[in-house]
């Protein structure tokens, strides 16, 4: 009785160390992956592989389409349409939009159609670091990293980050791979129209058509049109 009491004292010990281990080495390889992202390109995501899998496994060709470009080779239009769609509050949140994140809220508790609150912030940070999943666990990472990130980061990063990495068709990221894809052009050169059709393909990249986009589509690019002079102004010294 002695021995296995001593033997089971031993194990639980042992998987305490372990566990602090972990945890340990998830806090030091997620500060310093923030860090190192702040000034190196992120050239591959979880959901790129998960996305590359799930069209092996479907027997499609299988195709991954980015080309990271700076902000600064990305029209003005196109990041005030990424925020009049997705964010129009990012230049002045820290992260969370918590009256947004409220109405989603009572929307999908009433049985509305489900909603989401997310910031760019929010999205970039599940987008580089984590899974597609809806689940409780990647909830709470997801806004672990957006602390990380708002902290770490400027918001021209963030920005320039979600713009390079964000998908949009299937086996299609950022925005630049989008102009070329859709529009035969260089992001630097999309104008109004453009920036807010690809804008309206954010929230169901792949139930989108940016070449072809059906009547609700066309409807809601129109709104991001007409909402993006209401958009805070894109400061990058923030």
């Amino acid at each position: 009785m002695d021995i296995t009491y001593l033997f089971a004292g031993k194990i639980r010990t042992l998987v305490f160390k372990i566990t602090r281990l972990i945890v340990i080495l998830f806090f030091l390889t997620s500060i310093l992956g923030v860090f190192v992202y702040r000034y190196v390109p992120v050239y591959l995501t979880p959901l790129m592989c998960i996305r590359t899998y799930q069209q092996w496994k479907a027997g499609k060709d299988t195709h991954c389409e980015k080309t990271w470009k700076s902000i600064e080779k990305v029209s003005p239009y196109m990041y005030k349409a990424a925020l009049a769609a997705e964010d129009s509050k990012f230049m002045t949140h820290n992260g969370f939009d918590w009256e947004a994140i409220e109405d989603a809220y009572e929307n999908n508790s009433n049985g509305g159609k489900t909603k989401g609150g997310s910031t760019i912030s929010q999205q970039t940070a599940k987008n580089v670091f984590l899974w597609p999943e809806r689940s409780w666990l990647r909830k709470g990472l997801e806004s672990y990293f957006t602390v990380l990130i708002e902290f770490a980061w400027p918001k021209k990063r963030i920005l320039e980050v979600y713009l390079n990495i964000v998908e949009t068709g299937d086996g299609v990221y950022g925005v630049e791979a989008a102009s070329n894809k859709y529009f035969k052009k260089a992001a630097i050169d999309l104008n109004k129209t453009e920036a807010a059709t690809i804008a309206a393909s954010l929230r169901s990249p792949l139930k989108s058509d940016i070449a072809h986009p059906d009547k609700k589509m066309l409807n809601y690019r129109n709104g991001i049109i007409r909402n993006m002079k209401y958009v805070d102004d894109v400061s990058f010294d923030k």
